[in-house]
């Protein structure tokens, strides 16, 4: 049975019983993967998966239940263990549907085709071979990987509400291994679209360059001073503590911003958007989790902040509107919040001029021991790094093997300028991060 016959098995069962509020969320999707290591197919992985999650009101309670079988039987069973399930619940809560009758922003792309298992493979073997054909210094354990994933996702509910999605993407992964005799490095690139639209050899070339950076180098001196945070450095952290702004968070006491909104937060030069829609995000949404349309916002516009992440529920609870960031980690999972392209907004400053301004310190491209070594709770992190010396306004000798340590939300407030670089480096998953080079003054740097 198809997700729309499926559907109206539910719709009838429903008036049948008499359950007047309810809704359906649906999700499928495929996945294939194809690796290359030493020049030969190492890996080759196809899967598809998906089914429903069915929520109904029942006496001022929501019940839940999931399945991924699609047959009538199965609709009646699952409409019936969700009535169950809310007729079990003790907790009284405010639940909600979303209202129908809603405007969607309409989204301006073209799903492109799926590779075949034949371009994939060959896609993979070729940019292998021209990993080890780009320098001398390359040594066995490059690896490439080709990915292929499509997505389908649809809510319908009892008050109108009546929404599909679907997206397809492909990409390919370049990790490259150098050695200059001595010690080994590695480095590694994604890059999303048409296979046969990539720069294979852009590429692996950016790969093995990054690499062959990363050998040599000692720790730099120790001490409190100016730090820039690359774009993808930035991106890291920005990521690991984007869940301070969730108003979960931040009502279960796990978020220093409750309360927070309307105050001054961070530098004046710094604004924090999320934005659903934006063009390098691989997954664009018109709605989330709930079936609400999504939009874009400033979180935190010129260091004030404007706004946590709401969904329904939490939004009612502050007495405010839902941001439209609902999330579902799958079809069977609860609702909870994400941002979906969280990125900090571009400075004024060209990275050479963000440099001059640091005068001397230490330029971070690379941030380890994220989970382990940072706590999006209290803010505090002590992360393991790599990168190079700043010296007179220039970058200069590359460093490895220290610390960078500080506190996240008094590093938004001693934010001293952003470059003009903004990217969204290695945007794949559901929510994507980006940020210019950010120039933040008195972190704590532990090397030699």
């Amino acid at each position: 049975m198809d997700y729309q016959s499926f559907k109206n098995a539910i719709i009838a069962e429903c008036a049948a019983l008499g359950i007047a509020e309810y809704e359906l969320y649906y999700q499928s999707g495929s996945d294939t993967s194809i690796g290359v290591f030493a020049h030969e197919i190492n890996e080759f992985s196809s899967s598809e998966g998906g089914g429903v999650c069915f929520r109904c009101i029942v006496d001022g309670k929501m019940g839940y239940a999931s399945t991924q079988a699609l047959n009538e039987n199965e609709a009646k069973a699952l409409v019936a263990r969700a009535a169950d399930s809310a007729a079990c619940l003790e907790t009284e809560e405010a639940v909600f549907l979303c209202e129908g009758g809603k405007e969607y922003r309409t989204l301006d792309r073209k799903l492109c085709d799926l590779p075949t298992t034949e371009e994939m493979i060959k896609t993979a073997l070729e940019t292998q071979e021209k990993l080890y054909a780009a320098d001398p210094m390359v040594i066995d354990g490059c690896q490439t990987q080709v990915i292929a994933e499509s997505s389908e996702i649809a809510i319908y509910n009892s008050k109108g509400l009546d929404l599909t999605y679907s997206n397809r993407l492909s990409g390919l992964v370049v990790a490259a291994v150098v050695s200059d005799g001595k010690e080994m490095s590695d480095s590694y690139e994604i890059k999303l679209g048409k296979l046969d639209a990539l720069d294979t050899d852009e590429l692996t070339k950016k790969a093995v360059a990054d690499a062959k950076r990363k050998l040599g180098g000692e720790p730099p001196a120790s001490g409190a001073m100016p730090v820039i945070f690359n774009t993808e450095a930035m991106c890291s952290l920005l990521g690991v503590f984007s869940s301070i702004f969730s108003s979960e968070n931040a009502q279960k006491g796990l978020s220093a911003l409750a309360g927070k909104e309307g105050e001054v937060i961070a530098a004046d030069c710094v604004t924090l958007v999320d934005d659903p829609f934006h063009p390098e995000n691989p997954i664009p949404m018109n709605f989330d989790g709930e079936g609400c349309p999504t939009y874009t916002k400033n979180v935190i516009e010129k260091g004030r902040l404007n706004t946590l992440l709401y969904n329904m529920k939490t939004a009612n609870l502050a007495g405010k509107e839902t941001t439209g960031n609902a999330s579902k980690a799958g079809y069977d999972s609860s609702v909870g919040i994400r941002p979906f392209t969280m990125y900090l907004e571009n400075g004024s400053l060209s990275e050479e001029e963000l440099l001059a301004k640091a005068g001397n310190g230490v330029y971070i491209t690379s941030l380890g021991g994220l989970h382990a070594g940072a706590n999006p709770i209290s803010g505090d992190f002590s992360l393991q790094s790599s990168g190079f010396k700043i010296e007179n306004g220039k970058k200069t000798d590359y460093i490895k093997s220290f610390t960078v340590a500080g506190n996240f939300y008094e590093l938004l407030k001693n934010v001293v300028a952003l470059a003009d670089n903004c990217r969204l480096p290695r945007a794949m998953g559901s929510t994507a991060f980006g940020a210019p080079s950010v120039l933040v003054d008195g972190l704590s740097v532990a090397g030699k």
